[in-house]
């Protein structure tokens, strides 16, 4: 089919202000539905409140107490190994990233 690039475009706010208001009721009656449309998976089940009773979950995670080489950082309360050891403030050990 060939096509007239040259031709004035249409768009559809040209449509829209062509139509009568009639047809405009009769075309907005149609596409209306009494229906709403409800995903299964966005119910109100899928959502954790907070402060929910988490006393039957089981913790999944084995955790492994720390090792000899291994000091925990008295800024960020992480783990790290004694290569991340950066200096002692106030008689508690502190990583490098949180001296620098």
């Amino acid at each position: 089919m060939a096509t007239d690039y040259d031709a004035p475009r249409r768009t559809e706010a040209d449509e829209l202000a062509g139509d009568s208001l009639e047809e405009l009721k009769t075309r907005r009656a149609e596409g209306a539905t009494g229906e709403v449309d409800v995903d299964e998976t966005d119910t109100a089940e899928s959502y954790e409140l907070p402060g929910a009773d988490l006393s039957g979950e089981e913790l999944s995670v084995r955790v492994v107490p720390e090792q000899e080489n291994e000091f925990t950082c008295a800024e960020c309360f992480l783990v790290h190994h004694r290569s991340r050891f950066a200096e002692m403030r106030d008689g508690m050990p502190v990583c490098v990233d949180c001296a620098g």
